[in-house]
């Protein structure tokens, strides 16, 4: 018998599994499970990369610095209040950590990202969701969620997997509605992807709230997913605290590079954001047009949902895709069990998907 204690509430935690890479028999898949970029990264990032190999035997800049001051160029921010972690994931980890713990509860919406309930287990904290309407997170629906354990709200804005967003306004309402001892998180990694005149990422929060953190990532836009890199914009206060309570070289010397590289490449995010821009609502109407409800996204995604009926749900569907050697994310996890999600990929990739469901919505 193993004497060792594993502190309560872990064994909770359902392991986070990610978008699949590959189906057995098929030696190049086309994958859109991940909501990574269309045309992978930038070319002045890989070249920056490459540079970083030679240096690879010295510690990186525990601060980040440059990392930090590009970030605050190219966004308008203080880089003082900056912190950058091992992807976003990390950073939304470690503010579970600092403001949460056994007693306390962590609230997020429906159909949130789930690292949410994963990093409030993980520190002894109970988990909490509040209903969404149309898929949309509910801002009267959360703050009806909120009792004096309250410690956390996490809100994913765009919406992953969902591709709704909540408003400028509605957000505001959102953290004007909190007592002040509840941090709001507000997860803009898809802010690069949205056009919307009402929208935004939260940096405005953070500057009028002493209780709002944004956390963004390279992951999506960027396309650097495989290196890791996220950062957040937070008041100087809980900037502190984040400083104190991460690994003092949490990212690589590579990532940081990359990172700064990718910021200044303006022309092919432009790029990428115009491929999304086409393929989106291309996709979108498409889709639509074969028989598939296909909810309005502001993302690199597409949210699809499908009738429970034999051979014509969201299972099915996928079974199909993934035998021409096409793989969706499956949506169970995230309690959408008839739905799958689609990244946006690049025309060819779009054009074969589209085809391959008109297919199965034909049979």
């Amino acid at each position: 018998m193993n004497a060792l204690a594993v502190r309560p509430g872990i064994l909770d935690i359902q392991p986070y599994k990610g978008g699949e890479s590959a189906v057995a028999g098929t030696t190049q898949a086309i994958k859109l499970s991940s909501n990574e970029g269309a045309l992978g990264p930038s070319p002045a990032a890989m070249e920056a990369f490459r540079k970083a190999a030679a240096g690879l035997y010295r510690y990186p800049d525990g601060h980040c610095t440059a990392l930090r001051g590009a970030l605050a160029s190219r966004y308008g921010l203080d880089a003082a209040r900056i912190v950058c972690g091992a992807g976003s994931d990390e950073l939304l980890g470690l503010l579970c950590r600092a403001y949460a713990g056994p007693g306390d509860e962590v609230l997020y919406s429906q159909h949130g990202f789930l690292i949410y309930p994963i990093s409030a287990r993980s520190v002894g904290a109970s988990p909490v969701w509040a209903p969404e309407t149309d898929l949309t997170t509910d801002v009267d629906a959360l703050l009806a969620k909120v009792t004096p354990r309250t410690r956390v709200l996490f809100i994913a804005n765009p919406n992953n997997p969902t591709g709704t967003y909540l408003s400028a306004d509605a957000l505001r309402r959102l953290r004007t509605g909190l007592r002040p001892d509840i941090l709001l998180v507000v997860d803009a990694a898809y802010a690069e992807y949205v056009g919307r005149n009402d929208y935004t990422a939260g940096e405005d929060l953070v500057e009028a709230f002493d209780n709002v953190v944004m956390t963004r990532t390279f992951s999506k836009m960027f396309g650097l997913g495989g290196l890791r890199l996220g950062w957040a914009y937070c008041p100087a206060a809980i900037a502190d605290v984040l400083n104190r309570i991460r690994m003092p070289f949490n990212v690589s010397s590579a990532a940081q590079a990359a990172g700064v590289a990718a910021l200044e490449d303006f022309d092919f995010l432009q790029r990428v954001r115009d491929n999304n821009d086409r393929l989106l609502p291309w996709t979108t109407e498409r889709l639509r047009a074969i028989g598939i409800d296909v909810r309005p996204s502001v993302c690199n995604f597409v949210l699809l949902r499908f009738p429970q009926a034999t051979d014509g749900d969201a299972a099915a569907a996928d079974h199909f895709l993934k035998s021409r050697g096409i793989i969706l994310r499956a949506m169970g996890g995230y309690g959408l069990a008839d739905s799958l999600r689609l990244t946006i990929g690049t025309p060819e990739e779009m054009q074969i998907v589209v085809d391959a469901l008109g297919e199965f919505m034909r049979r």
